[in-house]
């Protein structure tokens, strides 16, 4: 009897052990890396986020991915924070709405973990009105709607001092906000929006700023005043796809990028977007 309890006691012990060693070998075994996108038969589909419904673009790219059985299916954003909080989370691949400047502070203000894998395009700042045709119209107590984040309403800023409109104190070249204002002879007053709101606007203020993608969304071409876009500071303005970190130096993104730096992208922009978009990249 004593010789059977202490095998049943023996047994048990190998069997906690065994069911030890087995959880510990579990938790120390490194998870595979999920695959990116879906799949459509031989095919990976990656979702892109971008603002607004002008898919274009992504078409002309997805008929020369097509050969590398790769297809982008955009995804809409109305604002410019879901786009990054959604790629954090999962929800999207990669987007492209962004300049380098917005990108940089918004990931640092969020500690989110995402990457630019290249530059696109800039989109010139302009300034846009339903109410006047050039600068000589802006009248006394003007309102005029700027961006309501730092980077852009900055931007805004210095658009508005190089059309001789206003002048900033030069503490902040970069992100300066009406704090920042010397001086102000017209008087305006500065309407803080978000940017996609702005186009929709125009009735409510005497002019507002406005980036030419957002410009050419709402069916607006001309501008009273438009940044120069080989200014010496334009490189922040340039735009970027973004992707999580972890995933930047994928096969896959090599190979769209591959496509995108070509002439026929550079083409299909300027015929598209009629210079509201600017090509930077080389080819």
């Amino acid at each position: 009897m004593k010789n059977l309890k202490k095998l049943l006691s023996l047994l048990i012990v190998a069997t906690i052990v065994l069911g030890i060693t087995a959880c510990s070998s579990n938790a120390s075994k490194p998870s595979e890396k999920a695959a990116l996108g879906t799949k459509d038969g031989d095919v990976t589909v990656l979702k892109i986020g971008i603002n607004g419904t002008d898919f274009r673009l992504w078409d002309n790219l997805n008929k020369r991915l097509a050969e590398k059985k790769i297809r982008l299916e955009p995804v809409s954003f109305s604002d410019y924070v879901k786009p990054n909080i959604a790629l954090s989370d999962g929800e999207i691949d990669l987007n492209a709405f962004q300049h380098m400047l917005y990108f940089n502070n918004f990931i640092k203000e969020r500690n989110l973990d995402l990457s630019s894998v290249g530059y696109t395009f800039i989109a010139p700042l302009g300034l846009y009105s339903n109410k006047i045709k050039n600068l000589d119209e802006v009248k006394e107590g003007a309102k005029v709607a700027i961006p309501n984040d730092a980077t852009n309403g900055g931007r805004a800023l210095l658009l508005l001092e190089s059309a001789g409109l206003i002048k900033l104190d030069g503490t902040n070249k970069v992100t300066p906000n009406t704090k920042n204002i010397a001086q102000n002879p017209k008087n305006l007053e500065f309407v803080s929006m978000e940017s996609v709101q702005i186009p929709r606007s125009l009735n409510d203020v005497d002019f507002g700023a406005i980036n030419g993608g957002a410009a050419t969304d709402a069916g607006l071409f001309d501008y009273i005043f438009r940044e120069d876009p080989n200014q010496e500071n334009a490189e922040q303005y340039f735009n970027v796809i973004a992707v999580r970190t972890d995933d930047k130096d994928n096969e896959i993104f090599k190979q769209i990028m591959e496509v995108y730096y070509t002439e026929e992208t550079a083409k299909a922009i300027t015929e598209i977007y009629k210079g509201a978009y600017i090509p930077v990249f080389e080819y």
